[in-house]
């Protein structure tokens, strides 16, 4: 019996070790994949209903869906270089980058972030002129506000996963 069992554990082992690691980079992206495409969506949504309900999305709605997919040993978020919300202040191992970028957190974990452009949408609470009762109900959540200014195409700051 103990020939079989010894031979069972040799071969598990073996299959263990010949399976190819997971690339960090692709793990990180189908990490974030869902939250990217539910904010996405929220924001869409909000903004069907206008910019009032979009910004309530981002403040209330994103903390909520990054929550949401933060299990299992998983932590996902946004940040900025240009911050909006204090509470998305970014982990110690993030630099913000143009390109996605994975780091080795030790221990087997990793963590990954790519980039958010500026596109049309989120210019109009995060463009150079805000129109007054957005610029008002901003500075109402968010009296320490710094993510403005920004134009099409700029660098709006990170999606993050650590895994």
């Amino acid at each position: 019996m103990k020939p079989k069992l010894l031979a069972a554990s040799a071969a598990l082992i073996l299959v263990a070790c010949s399976e190819p690691p997971v690339d960090p980079m692709v793990r990180g992206a189908e990490l974030l994949a869902p939250f990217k495409l539910e904010l996405k969506n929220a924001l869409v949504g909000g903004m069907q209903n206008g910019p009032a309900t979009a910004i309530e999305v981002c403040s209330d709605k994103a903390p909520e869906i990054a929550a949401s997919l933060s299990v299992d040993g998983v932590a996902m978020g946004r940040s900025s270089h240009k911050l909006r919300n204090p509470d998305n202040a970014p982990p110690a191992w993030l630099e913000l980058s143009d390109k996605p970028v994975v780091v080795d957190l030790g221990n087997g974990r990793h963590g990954y972030a790519e980039p958010i452009f500026a596109q049309p949408l989120c210019l109009t609470c995060h463009g150079e002129e805000l129109a007054p009762d957005i610029a008002v109900q901003i500075e109402a959540l968010y009296p320490d506000d710094q993510a403005t200014g920004f134009s099409e195409g700029d660098l709006r700051g990170v999606f993050w996963v650590e895994f």
